[in-house]
């Protein structure tokens, strides 16, 4: 998979820009010239969605009231043009549209044509900081490259803010229980689905070799179920807001003592440098996943991690960068091999 062109709209901080890139592509530029900005972009096209903004309409340029990400992008010998196109109505709403070859899409379906993997000093938080980021890294593996999963992530969702609206309501005294039955039967659905596809992953990095760091990781999954919301029931009335299902999954990644025969958590016993080989490792096993889940290799996106990395790291990395594209960010070009930089394509962001 290669992505060839990418045109910005009023995304972030471009105005209108047009990027062309090679197998491996170089962009350097400072701090805030924009270049965690455009691997967020060309991450976009990937889901349909920002991996950073909280809210959609965030990523569009301050003053604007519309962005558009155009790729074209080369997939098993067949190009494709991705578009989106957010636009900001009276009222504060946002219109969104997603088309494949200027054929509108639901994000469901446009999402996964565009594969990509970003490795960024901030995955770091994946291992040490909140679940909601563990979550969203399961998201961001399975949305790319299961159909089912993404529109049962959507349903599910769209079903939990109804279902903890309904709950406040019913606290408050304005409506009933009964009316709970029906977003029930739609979270057990789609959270089986959820669950199901997370425990394929989990168990799938598990079992594949790791030739850089070696762990393991646990799934704390969060069964939904006729049984269990009934087991939950009383405390999710007083709460006003569901307390089980796969919205409050976590999973943990634990290296091995061969001394003691034990594990123990990377997030709590790692050091500094074994947390960065663990999320490393991840990613790489994220790469393996896609490629042997869809039959080619995602893009890889790496995001000003040079300047994060000794050299060993570096080694690791480079090693790697040349089995699919890649587009590197980085303040300096130095901090990559000589060797490496002849066979990139340099961008220059001022």
């Amino acid at each position: 998979m290669v992505l060839k062109k990418l045109s910005l709209t009023n995304f972030r901080n471009y105005k209108k820009v047009d990027f062309e890139f090679a197998k491996i592509t170089l962009i350097v530029g400072p701090n805030t010239s924009g270049k965690s900005n455009l691997i967020e972009s060309i991450s976009f096209l990937s889901t349909g969605k920002s991996i950073r903004a909280e809210k959609d309409s965030e990523v569009i340029k301050f003053g604007e009231n519309l962005i558009r990400i155009k790729g074209l992008i080369t997939a098993k010998e067949e190009d494709k043009e991705l578009e989106i196109v957010f636009r900001e109505l009276n009222g504060g709403l946002l219109q969104k549209k997603y088309s494949l070859n200027r054929v509108s899409k639901r994000r469901g379906d446009f999402a996964g044509n565009f594969l990509s993997v970003l490795f960024s000093p901030e995955d770091l938080d994946i291992i040490i900081d909140s679940p909601f980021l563990r979550r969203r890294f399961l998201d961001q593996v399975l949305e790319q490259t299961n159909r089912e999963y993404r529109f049962s992530l959507t349903a599910y969702h769209k079903g939990l803010r109804q279902r903890n609206a309904l709950l406040e309501k019913i606290r408050e005294g304005i409506q009933t229980e009964k009316q709970l039955e029906y977003w029930d039967n739609l979270l057990i659905e789609n959270g089986e689905i959820i669950t199901k596809r997370r425990e394929e992953f989990l168990d799938f990095i598990n079992l594949e070799t790791k030739d850089i760091f070696d762990f393991v990781a646990f799934y704390d999954k969060s069964v939904i179920s006729k049984a269990r919301l009934e087991q939950y029931k009383e405390a999710e009335l007083g709460a006003g807001v569901t307390l089980v299902g796969p919205h409050r999954d976590d999973f943990s990644l634990s290296m091995f003592d061969d001394l003691k025969r034990t594990t123990h958590d990377i997030r709590l016993y790692g050091s500094r440098g074994q947390q960065r080989l663990a999320i490393l490792q991840l990613k790489l096993l994220q790469l393996i996943f896609i490629e042997k889940t869809l039959g080619f290799r995602p893009v890889l996106l790496l995001d000003d991690i040079f300047s994060e990395l000794d050299s060993e790291h570096i080694k690791l990395i480079t090693e790697i960068i040349g089995k699919q594209q890649t587009i590197i960010t980085t303040t300096h070009k130095e901090f990559l091999p000589k060797a490496i930089l002849k066979e990139m394509k340099l961008i220059k962001l001022d």
